[in-house]
């Protein structure tokens, strides 16, 4: 009866031919840059909460391990075992909010408040309340909020066009080439050939620092001794809860329920907090089914095979996990602009399909505002901008579109 709520795999495990005929260069393509994404920007964000909060080089590599390594084998395990793209990665949001906790807190007082957030999310992933939560809310005011975090994407590609337009101009322009030859796309496809070609002006352009580049090394995972702070409770727990399972795993259902996916909502709550008190094991924040990076894996080729694409980013993550600091300087030498043009043109389709599913028909006001407050992005009680825009959103949608409800 513990596990009643947990939902059963729809499909039986894939073997390797079966894996096989799934995969194709397109998936590979998806999971590459979704790993080029969580291993680029959000791992800037690690590294620069960590240092302000004080942490040591070695805590900061413990963190990074974590992140990758554990999050990384349990997307393998549940992408494999559901046949869904079930990418796993670090609350993003969450790591920001840790950051002023860590100059009035000690590390060891924000451990513990990671291991009872994760306790909170394994009971609620059991109780089964995340998915009754899930299907009470309109899904195009879920779409507003995840348009409203996804903006930035696009907007990122202009700022890099306009940046350094020697590097981001000639990535986006291979897009396009690819994209209107569909016999050529389907032999390279238009983010890989973005990449590619970016690469190569980089290279030209003499823009690769090599210098950033350190030696091959492993990660030495460190294991924190946790202290338990009614402070830290108070300030923390609470926060990454909902950042957690409103603000990053509401995004990642909504963008696979919008390709046509069927989450398991309640289990992957389960692994998020088994996962959180694994990543906690050696310093680092919480895990979460992420919104970008799964927006990435099913942006293109057939939804059968999106979950190898998330395997791909999975292994990947593995192998980052274990060479960090080696992969961190690599990813450092490539100008900001290469990695912003890359991840705006993989999500140029994801925004298009949140904003029509979000202003299709029904609740488009309530999208309307869930859009809005979350591109302001103003936190409120050390809790982000998308969980208070699902809030208006929804509020606003009772009072004024009640017709709207008695229709759905």
């Amino acid at each position: 009866m513990l596990f009643a709520q947990i939902e059963r795999p729809a499909a039986a495990r894939p073997g390797l031919r079966q894996l096989s005929a799934d995969f194709s260069a397109a998936q590979a393509a998806n999971g590459f840059i979704a790993f080029i994404f969580a291993a680029s920007g959000p791992v800037a964000i690690i590294l620069s909460v960590g240092t302000k909060g004080g942490l040591s080089t070695a805590e900061l590599a413990s963190w990074l391990f974590g992140a990758f390594f554990i999050n990384g084998l349990l997307t393998v395990a549940l992408s494999w075992r559901y046949r869904e793209p079930l990418c796993l990665f670090w609350t993003i949001p969450g790591a920001v909010l840790v950051g002023p906790a860590l100059g009035h807190l000690s590390f060891a007082e924000v451990i513990g408040a990671y291991y009872a957030t994760s306790l909170l999310i394994l009971l609620l992933g059991l109780s089964g309340l995340v998915k009754k939560a899930m299907q009470w809310l309109p899904m195009p005011i879920v779409m507003g909020m995840v348009a409203g975090v996804f903006l930035r994407f696009g907007l990122d590609l202009v700022r890099a066009l306009h940046g350094d337009f020697t590097v981001a101009g000639p990535m986006a322009a291979a897009f396009v080439l690819l994209g209107a030859l569909p016999a050529l796309g389907r032999r390279l496809p238009p983010l890989i050939g973005a990449l590619i070609v970016g690469a190569l002006a980089i290279l030209l352009a003499g823009r690769f620092d090599g210098a950033a580049l350190g030696g091959l090394g492993l990660a030495a995972p460190v294991v924190p001794v946790p202290a338990w702070s009614v402070g830290a409770m108070v300030e923390l727990v609470l926060p990454l809860a909902i950042t957690i399972l409103v603000v990053q795993n509401g995004q990642g259902f909504a963008v696979l329920q919008a390709a046509g996916h069927k989450p398991p909502v309640n289990l992957v709550t389960l692994t998020c907090g088994i996962g959180g008190a694994l990543s906690a094991l050696v310093g680092a924040v919480g895990t979460c089914l992420t919104g970008p990076t799964n927006a990435l894996i099913v942006s293109a080729g057939p939804a059968r095979g999106h979950y190898t694409g998330a395997m791909t980013t999975g292994l990947l993550a593995i192998g980052f996990g274990l060479f960090a600091p080696t992969f961190t300087g690599l990813l450092l030498a490539a100008p900001r602009e290469y990695i912003m043009a890359l991840g705006g043109l993989a999500m140029l389709r994801v925004l298009q399909n949140a904003f029509a599913a979000a202003f299709r028909d029904r609740f488009t006001l309530g999208a309307l505002v869930s859009f809005l407050v979350t591109v302001a992005d103003l936190p409120l009680f050390n809790i982000g901008a998308a969980f208070w825009g699902l809030i208006a959103g929804y509020l606003l949608s009772r009072i004024l579109e009640r017709g709207d409800f008695s229709a759905s």
